[in-house]
C-alpha cells in the first residue's frame, strides 16, 4: 500500500519555517498555542487566583537549574480527542512506559456533541470534563503550552523556557479557529443572532435563537476546506429546520446555506439524501460564496462569491440569525516550526503517520496533512495505528500499521434521523455496519441511536480509556 511506504529522507527544513515565523506571527498574547478546543476558547469556569497553584512547567526559570531538561520515552503534545486516545492506547498495550502529555487547558470537550447542544438534543455541561480525570493513569500531565520545536535536538521548547526531551514524539494539538479572519465577527459573536456551535459557549446560544424565531432570515455559513467536521455547518441547519418544521413555522422562514465550496458534500454518494432534505426544508443554496464579514448591528453579512468566469464580486445578505462557521487553520506553533507542510500542516505520510522528515515523530488528529475528513471518528481509528508504530520504533512491537483514511460525519437531517456517512481515503463510501442495520446513504433512526446514545459512551469510556472496539488495526508483518 503507498501510504505505508516510509522516507529515508531527513532533509532540515528549520530555516525557511523559521523565516516564516518570525515574519508572519501575531504578538504572543494573540497566538493560539493550547486551549480547550476549539483554541480559542477559555475555561468558561470563573478563575480564581486565590486557588490557582503554579505547576512547576508555569513557573519563569530563575536559575540555571530550573532549567534543566525533562525527558520521557515518549512526549504527546495536545491533549484533545486524538492526544487522550493516543496516550489511552500506548498504555493499553504498556503500562509501564514512560509518556509524558503536554497541555495547558483544565477541561477537556466532547466536540461532536455541540451540534446536538445546538439543537436543544444535549445539554452543554455534559460535553465537557475535567481534563485530570481524562488522562489516563501513569501518563505524566505537563500543564503547559508549546512554543517551539527542536527535532534535531528531540526536545520541544516551552512557554515557561523549561524544555521537553523526548525519545518519541507523537504531535496532535488540532487546529485553529481563525475567528479574527472573518470582519466584525469577535465583535458580534453571541449577541445581535450571530452564533456558532464551534464554541462550547455559543452552542446553547443557537438553540435560543432557534427557538425565538417566528420568522426573517436564518443563514447559514460553511468557510473554505480544510474544516474539523466538514458535515457540521450544515448539521446545524437542518435540525433548526426541523425544530421550526416542528413549530409549524417553517413556512415563514427563509433559509440560506452559504457554502465557500462547490459541493453540499464532498463524498457524492450521500448527496441525494442531503438533498432530498434541502428541498424539504426550503434551503436556497449558495455555492462559491465565502463569508467576508458581518456587521452585527445592522445584521447583514458579506459574502466574496466567486463567479463562473474566475471573478469575484461581493454579495450582501441580511439575517435575523447567523450560523458562522470559522475559517481554519493549523495552529500558529506548528505552522511556524520545522515539522509542517508549505500549508502549515504537520507532514506526515499517509498511512504510518510517521513525518515525511523526522523518523521518531508522529502525527494524527486535526493537524496532520493527511486528506482524511478531520473528525473524532478519523482520531479514533488513527490512534491505535500510531500507538502501535510507535511502540514498534522502540522494539516493542512487530510490523507496521498503517491508516486507510476512515472518517464518519453522522449527518443530522432531522430530530431522530441520521445520514450516516462513512468512508476512506479518496471518497470510497466505508460501512462499519451492515447496511441491512444502517444504510449510510439514506436516513436512519438506527444511526440517530448510535449518534445519540451510542457514540458519546465510546467516546468517553472507550476511545479515552484505550478500548479499540471496532478500531483495532490491521498490522502488516
Amino acid at each position: 500500500m503507498q501510504w505505508c511506504a516510509l522516507s529515508k529522507d531527513s532533509t532540515q527544513r528549520g530555516v525557511a519555517q523559521a523565516y516564516r515565523c518570525i515574519f508572519s506571527l501575531p504578538p504572543r498574547d494573540e497566538r493560539d498555542g493550547f486551549h480547550p478546543p476549539p483554541d480559542e476558547i477559555m475555561d468558561p469556569r470563573p478563575h480564581d487566583p486565590s486557588t490557582h497553584t503554579p505547576l512547576l512547567d508555569e513557573r519563569r526559570p530563575t536559575s540555571p537549574a530550573a532549567r534543566l531538561v525533562d525527558s520521557h520515552t515518549i512526549v504527546i503534545v495536545g491533549a484533545g480527542a486524538a492526544g487522550i486516545a493516543v496516550a489511552a492506547s500506548l498504555r493499553a498495550r504498556n503500562p509501564s512506559l514512560d509518556v509524558a502529555l503536554i497541555d495547558p487547558a483544565s477541561t477537556h470537550y466532547y466536540q461532536p456533541g455541540w451540534t446536538m447542544v445546538g439543537g436543544g438534543i444535549f445539554k452543554a455541561a455534559d460535553t465537557a470534563r475535567d481534563m485530570s480525570a481524562c488522562i489516563p493513569p501513569t501518563v505524566s500531565w505537563v500543564r503547559a503550552a508549546v512554543s517551539a520545536f527542536e527535532p534535531e535536538r528531540n526536545e520541544i521548547l516551552l512557554d515557561s523556557g523549561r524544555r521537553i526531551r523526548y525519545e518519541r514524539l507523537v504531535v496532535c494539538p488540532g487546529l485553529k479557529l481563525n475567528w479574527q479572519g472573518i470582519e466584525g465577527l469577535q465583535e458580534t459573536l453571541g449577541r445581535n443572532g450571530v452564533t456558532s456551535n464551534y464554541r462550547f459557549d455559543l452552542a446553547p446560544y443557537t438553540w435560543k435563537l432557534v427557538n425565538a424565531l417566528r420568522g426573517g432570515n436564518a443563514v447559514f455559513t460553511q468557510p473554505p476546506m480544510p474544516i474539523k467536521c466538514a458535515g457540521a455547518p450544515q448539521k446545524a441547519m437542518y435540525l433548526a429546520c426541523d425544530a421550526w418544521r416542528r413549530a409549524g413555522i417553517l413556512q415563514d422562514m427563509n433559509v440560506s446555506f452559504f457554502n465557500a465550496g462547490a459541493v453540499l458534500f464532498g463524498v457524492p454518494d450521500y448527496v441525494p439524501a442531503l438533498m432530498s432534505y434541502v428541498e424539504a426544508y426550503g434551503i436556497a443554496l449558495g455555492f462559491q460564496h465565502r463569508l467576508v464579514a458581518i456587521d452585527g448591528s445592522r445584521k447583514l453579512a458579506r459574502f466574496q462569491r466567486i463567479l463562473p468566469d474566475g471573478t469575484t464580486t461581493t454579495v450582501e445578505h441580511g439575517f435575523d440569525m447567523i450560523h458562522v462557521v470559522p475559517p481554519q487553520t493549523a495552529p500558529d506553533f506548528i505552522k511556524c516550526s520545522p515539522l509542517a507542510d508549505s500549508a502549515g500542516w504537520v507532514d506526515v505520510h499517509a498511512g504510518t503517520l510517521r513525518h515525511t522528515a523526522f523518523d521518531n515523530i508522529w502525527a494524527l488528529g486535526d493537524a496532520a496533512n493527511t486528506s482524511n475528513a478531520k473528525t473524532a471518528a478519523a482520531a479514533r481509528k488513527q490512534a491505535p495505528i500510531v500507538a502501535h508504530n510507535v511502540l514498534a520504533s522502540l522494539g516493542l512491537e512487530h510490523g507496521t500499521a498503517c491508516y486507510d483514511g476512515y472518517g464518519s460525519c453522522p449527518l443530522t437531517v432531522e430530530r431522530g434521523k441520521i445520514v450516516l456517512a462513512e468512508f476512506l481515503y479518496g471518497g470510497k463510501v466505508s460501512p462499519t455496519l451492515p447496511t441491512w442495520l444502517i444504510n449510510g446513504t439514506r436516513p436512519s433512526r438506527a444511526a440517530w441511536m448510535l449518534k445519540a446514545n451510542v457514540l458519546p459512551a465510546l467516546y468517553w469510556e472507550a476511545m479515552l480509556k484505550g478500548r479499540e472496539w471496532l478500531a483495532r488495526p490491521a498490522i502488516s508483518r
